[in-house]
């Protein structure tokens, strides 16, 4: 069967008609001829030493804590139906690994466990290599794997963008079982970039901790991804997800110098600068007990000009 698979692979690599038609045709060809990988062999179960391993998390720190939590919540569903939760860096090493006792011989002889390299360099087609190589969610499904000694594996992968629009890592689900549905694996697919962009969104906000988090779409959850802004007393953008980036057109450039005003000037309904100016107004005015002249020193503004944009906003004085 190894060397079934791995012909197919050659001959859809080799067939232009056939590389149209695969959906992984694209990553099979990166496999074979960019990273000169055969799908045939089965690569050496090798794992970094515990001293690199410290180091890699420690490279990775921030996201290792953020994700950590979303990481149990996953396990408490994903692990209970035997499969493993992982969490890789931006070169798809696996740092974090989630999975019941019983089942971690079988994935870890699989290969699937902290400290390995799960590239597309490393294993060719994958649900973590993919998902790098490529910049999006992946289901890959058992055969569309590159390497035929993983063709047995059912993995799920979403991409974890950081807090300057950079790929951070990827969160998995892997799967050996062979009665897995497609169905089910669609689900948790969406479970999986779900998961990614919660992490996403702590990791942004814990990276601006201190500045106004300012949510530029229709939630962290949106289609088009999470879509955060992160804005300095001066309401200058200082921070901004990949999402906020490419849907609002902000240049790295403009960081730290574009008025948020300028991001919300075109909209006819009380933007998200709005109400994140009305939040802040109520916070110092909770702070001093409602007193509008300490409320506008905590906010750096005169009192006359606390009663203006409180007016404006709607916020009772």
């Amino acid at each position: 069967m190894q060397r079934n698979h791995a012909d197919i692979v050659q001959s859809v690599v080799t067939s232009p008609a056939a590389l149209g038609r695969a959906g992984f045709a694209a990553s099979w060809r990166r496999s074979l001829i960019h990273h000169k990988l055969d799908p045939a062999t089965q690569r050496p179960i090798e794992r970094l030493s515990t001293p690199e391993m410290r180091a890699r998390r420690e490279a990775a720190g921030l996201l290792v804590r953020v994700a950590s939590p979303v990481l149990d919540r996953l396990a408490r569903a994903a692990c209970d139906a035997g499969c493993t939760v992982l969490l890789s860096d931006a070169q798809g090493l696996i740092l974090d690994e989630r999975v019941r006792d019983g089942d971690k011989r079988e994935f870890h002889a699989s290969n699937l466990a902290p400290g390995t390299d799960w590239s597309e360099g490393a294993e060719g087609t994958n649900g973590i290599g993919t998902c790098l190589a490529e910049g999006r969610a992946v289901t890959v499904w058992r055969d569309q794997h590159f390497r035929s000694t993983n063709t047995g594996l059912t993995c799920m992968g979403s991409p974890v963008f950081g807090a300057t629009g950079e790929l951070a890592g990827v969160i998995d689900i892997s799967s050996v079982r062979d009665d897995m549905a497609e169905g089910y694996a669609r689900i948790v697919a969406l479970t999986v970039q779900d998961a990614a962009q919660r992490i996403e969104a702590d990791l942004f906000r814990a990276s601006f901790e201190g500045a106004r988090i300012l949510s530029a779409g229709a939630g962290e959850n949106a289609p088009q991804g999470v879509m955060l802004l992160a804005l300095d007393r001066d309401d200058l953008v200082i921070g901004a997800t990949r999402a906020a980036r490419r849907h609002l057109g902000i240049e790295d450039s403009a960081i730290g110098r574009l008025p948020a005003d300028d991001l919300f000037s075109g909209q006819t309904t009380r933007g998200g600068l709005e109400e994140a100016q009305r939040a802040e107004m109520a916070r110092a005015l909770a702070r001093s007990g409602g007193n509008v002249s300490a409320a506008a020193r905590d906010l750096g503004i005169g009192r006359a000009t606390f009663y203006r944009k409180a007016k404006a906003l709607g916020l009772q004085v």
